[in-house]
């Protein structure tokens, strides 16, 4: 990288509002888990005193309104997947405008791309506190998409290496927590976990009307299923699962609620599962709390964003046993954590909530009561404490 400047920005911390740079690969071009909790994060900030600049690819317009002042950096669609854009290095106005800025903290929000890896290296150059935030197992990815699986190496090096250098990475859920220390990664993890909008997801939120309109009968199971549908998200998993309870005449009716390049090839092969595209807003709230089951057999999940939502909302879950919903469903309790890939066990969990009503109740009360222990709130509010702390050499 050339042409920077050398100089460090020069806060002077406390004399002046905190400064945070935002570098982000995803922040308001799609409308994802990652981008939706960094917009909540700016907009907590600046609500109390903070500057925030984001830097971030953008797309021809933004998928929905975002919060804070954006700089663009160059980017281009990515190949195969023109719905996410690979961000380049930060060009030679971007840094001079965060240099500009002088920030006290320079946040990366991180994926593998030039971006991180530019803002990586201006942060040592400027000796500016340099943190992360986890959102992705973007290793865990490349085993779904054949033509980089042997990158698979390389990459855990690379993030290997740039967790180490941050003073501090923010990571979503003690599983994923354990899973990077068993990994071999350095110690500097604080917990970040997520929050839900309580009253937007409601068990009294549940509508005979969303159900008439999807053709769904007052009495009947409805198997609900919330993500991008996309390999990662283990959607073979999905399509087994509700193919088995369909082979053994299980009575339900399933729904999946979200789009992407593996939607057209499921609507074919599960004629009688009904897809209603992405949802937002009421339309989300009412889907979650017009159902009765949550699928979802993801194992990449470093928090699991839809899971919470359908904790808040009184769906029993019914997950992978892996990072993110491990932390979030309670065996036995407010669901059932399945091995990884297996459909059986899956439909086995599932079978038994629809042929145990009492059981299923049971559940749906132990899962509000688990989403509930979430708040937008206070985890904004523990990463705003965890910025003074660093700052004022108490985090270290």
């Amino acid at each position: 990288m050339t042409d920077q400047p050398t100089e460090p920005p020069n806060p002077e911390v406390g004399k002046r509002r905190l400064r945070v740079a935002l570098i982000a690969s995803s922040y308001n071009y799609i409308k994802d888990g990652v981008a939706l909790t960094l917009n909540r994060l700016v907009g907590y900030l600046e609500s109390h005193d903070v500057e925030v600049l984001v830097f971030a690819p953008v797309g021809d317009a933004p998928a929905f309104p975002y919060q804070g002042t954006v700089v663009p950096v160059p980017s281009m669609a990515l190949p195969r997947r023109p719905e996410y854009r690979l961000a380049f290095q930060l060009s030679r106005g971007n840094r001079a405008r965060l240099h500009a800025f002088q920030p006290d903290i320079i946040h990366i929000a991180f994926a593998p791309d030039f971006l991180g890896y530019s803002a990586w290296r201006l942060a040592e150059c400027w000796k500016v506190p340099l943190v992360a935030s986890y959102h992705t197992r973007y290793e865990t990815y490349l085993k779904h998409y054949w033509y980089v699986a042997p990158l698979k190496g390389v990459l855990a090096w690379y993030l290997r290496r740039f967790y180490a250098a941050c003073r501090e990475v923010y990571v979503p859920s003690p599983s994923m927590v354990e899973t990077l220390l068993a990994e071999g990664l350095r110690d500097n993890f604080r917990l970040w976990p997520r929050g839900v909008d309580l009253d937007h997801f409601d068990p009294g939120r549940r509508s005979a009307d969303w159900r008439g309109r999807l053709g769904i009968g007052i009495d009947e199971i409805v198997v609900l299923h919330v993500s991008r549908l996309v390999r990662e998200k283990r959607t073979d998993t999905l399509e087994a699962t509700l193919r088995l309870l369909e082979a053994r005449g299980i009575r339900h009716r399933s729904v999946i609620v979200g789009d992407g390049p593996e939607r057209a090839g499921l609507e074919a092969r599960l004629p009688n599962t009904i897809f209603t595209g992405f949802l937002q807003g009421d339309a989300l709230s009412e889907a979650y709390a017009s159902s009765d089951i949550f699928l979802f057999p993801s194992e990449t999940e470093s928090f699991g964003n839809v899971t919470l939502e359908a904790l808040a909302s009184g769906l029993p879950s019914v997950c992978a046993d892996a990072t993110g919903s491990r932390s979030l469903v309670e065996h036995g309790c407010s669901g059932y954590l399945a091995s990884p890939g297996a459909a059986e066990e899956f439909a086995a969990y599932i079978t038994q909530l629809i042929e145990d009503p009492k059981l299923r109740q049971e559940m749906a009360i132990a899962a509000r009561a688990r989403g509930r222990t979430f708040s937008w709130d206070g985890t904004m509010a523990r990463l705003l404490g965890y910025y003074n702390a660093l700052l004022a050499g108490i985090g270290a």
